[in-house]
């Protein structure tokens, strides 16, 4: 651990703000602490036992709000293998995959300068959840559309039970992107996102989220670090007609994705995929509670361990908002941030 910088009473964190189709982004590019670990799975469990309070300091309240999400940006340890390497931030904790999140990052990273490729349009990412390559197009020095190659994602469990009143007994699909989501499609004691408020649906996904979880044990196959029931994804009609489904998805204690989601997008292809409703190469263009999109598609068939998967890539795009020199100092009584629930 680097004591000296523990020790520091004042920190300085400098940040790139930018949002991805509605849903914050912020990118620390300067005053992120030396994280140790041969992967960034392992670099991530460092960040979490050591230094969460930096996590809680720039998402909460009173430098960020109930939405904030965000990024940091390293040198890989080999060169060889990635261009860059990303650890994902949010409210709700220290994310293996952020599919929004990425594409804002690097949007940031290769607009901004911080990262050069090896080969243009192209650059491969080191994450929690494993290497992710990605396309970019730039146009006059903007990045105007990132495209990410996710993690594999496979449908975890169908026709889950949960008791959710006044709604009644709902049936949930889980499915993994880069996270594990509950997926509530239209049904018989659900209709559609736009027929509640968003205070109704963050109500309802605590309570989704908290049966699911007690009730049941969702672990990545293939790395057990990866567990737990993180979101929950609630289906509508899309407001555009080109579009194929519309989403509000619900993730920390009471944020709604502003975004279309890019790992619930992946999961949401992979639940289509195995159950015969998508096929291979066709586009899935996904919307968000703002009617914002991303354009999914399944790139590849494959395997999680004894699960029929998915290889799912989304396209989108990110816009920088600011540039945001963010200080810490432990004499403030609020420096590692607070939430009002």
């Amino acid at each position: 651990m680097c004591e000296a910088f523990i020790a520091l009473k004042r920190k300085v964190f400098f940040c790139v703000d930018a949002h991805t189709c509605g849903n914050p982004v912020r990118v620390v590019t300067a005053g992120a602490p030396v994280l140790e670990g041969r992967d960034m799975a392992d670099k991530r469990q460092y960040f979490i036992r050591h230094y969460d309070w930096i996590r809680r300091a720039l998402m909460f309240e009173p430098r960020g709000h109930d939405l904030m999400s965000g990024s940091f940006i390293f040198l890989p340890n080999d060169t060889r293998v990635a261009d860059l390497e990303v650890l994902f931030i949010e409210t709700s904790g220290c994310l293996p995959m952020c599919g929004h999140g990425l594409i804002g990052t690097l949007t940031v990273a290769l607009q901004e300068g911080f990262v050069r490729p090896k080969r243009p349009g192209q650059v491969r990412v080191a994450t929690p959840a494993g290497l992710v390559d990605a396309e970019y197009v730039e146009k006059k020095g903007d990045i105007t559309s990132v495209k990410v190659r996710n993690v594999p994602a496979y449908l975890a469990a169908s026709d889950l039970k949960v008791q959710i009143d006044p709604l009644g007994e709902l049936s949930v699909d889980v499915a993994y992107g880069g996270n594990f989501y509950a997926i509530v499609d239209k049904q018989k004691h659900f209709s559609d996102i736009g027929h509640y408020t968003s205070l109704e649906l963050v109500d309802w996904s605590r309570r989704v989220r908290k049966q699911l979880n007690e009730a049941h044990r969702f672990v990545h196959p293939l790395d057990e670090r990866i567990h737990g029931l993180s979101h929950v994804m609630w289906d509508g009609v899309p407001l555009d007609t080109k579009a194929h489904a519309r989403n509000a998805v619900f993730y920390g204690d009471k944020a709604i994705d502003r975004s279309p989601c890019g790992t619930g997008t992946s999961a949401r292809m992979a639940q289509r995929y195995t159950k015969g409703w998508l096929k291979p190469n066709t586009p899935f263009i996904h919307e968000s509670i703002i009617g914002s999109q991303f354009v999914g598609c399944i790139e590849q068939e494959t395997k999680v361990a004894d699960h029929a998967a998915i290889v799912p890539s989304i396209q989108g795009w990110a816009r920088i908002t600011g540039y945001n020199q963010i200080i810490v100092d432990d004499a403030d009584p609020y420096a590692h941030g607070f939430q009002v629930l």
